[in-house]
């Protein structure tokens, strides 16, 4: 995800500007220290949280067997734990960082000041919130803007590709839990395809327990599904800008009304999403041009972003947690 900066100066500014004032601002100086502590907390927080990841990797014939199955009090002494988290974490966290670096870098290429990526840690289901660039300079170009609101995506993809490739093919087959003793986890269309050619044994009355490294896979897709909505600041927000200049506003708003409806009848949280992007904002700094064009190269690559996202996207990343669902629970 890349946060831009303010929006371009008018082309003829006022007579008599009002005289500056000095504004604090986190961003305003780098501090590398920052940026390796706050990855390094992350990476730690990725490995605590991966450790519960790997034993139920490990363990998930057992408890298919027996429901009542407990592992051993010392089981995360289990070298093989500490090795499958290891890997979890590594490669979500390598994920991420091709992310960020994809947008520093482009930034770096058109000469714009950007900051090092910040790492957010959260002991969540992931052990992360993401990761994040605050873009110092504005951008007065629609062709930059879509080269760097595009880099990050496709960055993390290519490695989140070959994640779930390999993950998958080292996930394992079990008898079917019983529903309320799991969490179900959405499919993207892109783990569906990679599903045909390793799980091919996979059927009726079986499970797919997720090997960490499919797993890390499996959120790296998601974070960039979550970063391709065409919306603000996000990184989708940056192409549909590029792409449709101010008419990406009706985009915006079907989207958001689609998060919305999504939030009460598919994945509650879609309605955090939904309140989260109203905070933030949805108006996208303007550029200098709009009416530039972005070349063939450009458009045909803004298919490619399109035929990523429908790749990635899930429409519920954990199952049976939308409003109305939630509601029946607490009211039966």
């Amino acid at each position: 995800m890349s946060l831009s900066s303010e929006p371009v100066p008018p082309l003829s500014p006022p007579s008599a500007p009002a005289p500056a004032r000095r504004r604090f601002s986190f961003f305003a100086q780098d501090r590398p220290w920052i940026n390796l502590l706050l990855f390094l907390l992350t990476l730690g927080s990725t490995f605590f949280v991966g450790l519960s990841w790997s034993l139920n990797f490990l363990y998930a014939p057992a408890f298919a067997a027996d429901p009542a199955f407990r592992p051993p009090a010392d089981a995360f002494r289990d070298p093989r734990i500490i090795l499958l988290s290891a890997a979890y974490a590594a490669v979500l966290m390598a994920i991420l960082l091709a992310h960020e670096l994809g947008h520093y870098l482009a930034c770096r290429r058109y000469g714009l000041s950007a900051t090092l990526p910040f790492f957010i840690p959260a002991p969540s289901l992931i052990g992360t919130l993401g990761a994040f660039i605050k873009i110092r300079s504005p951008i007065h170009w629609k062709r930059r803007l879509f080269d760097i609101g595009a880099a990050g995506p496709l960055a993390g993809f290519v490695l989140a590709v070959p994640a779930v490739f390999a993950g998958l093919a080292m996930s394992r087959i079990v008898p079917s839990f019983p529903r309320e003793e799991a969490i179900v986890f959405g499919e993207p269309l892109l783990l569906r395809l990679a599903g045909l050619l390793f799980l091919r044994d996979a059927g009726p009355g079986t499970d797919v327990v997720l090997h960490p490294v499919a797993f890390a896979g499996w959120v790296g897709i998601l974070v960039t599904a979550l970063n391709l909505l065409p919306l603000g600041q996000l990184d989708g927000g940056h192409i549909a800008y590029a792409v449709f200049g101010s008419r990406n506003r009706r985009i915006s708003n079907i989207v958001m009304g689609a998060l919305l409806v999504m939030g009460f009848l598919v994945w509650a949280g879609w309605l955090i999403w939904f309140f989260l992007l109203l905070i933030l904002g949805l108006r996208h700094p303007r550029v200098i041009d709009e009416h530039e064009p972005l070349g063939t190269a450009r458009t045909v690559l803004a298919f490619v972003l399109l035929a990523v996202f429908l790749l990635s996207f899930i429409p519920a990343p954990v199952q049976d947690y939308n409003v109305i669902q939630m509601a029946r629970s607490l009211w039966p």
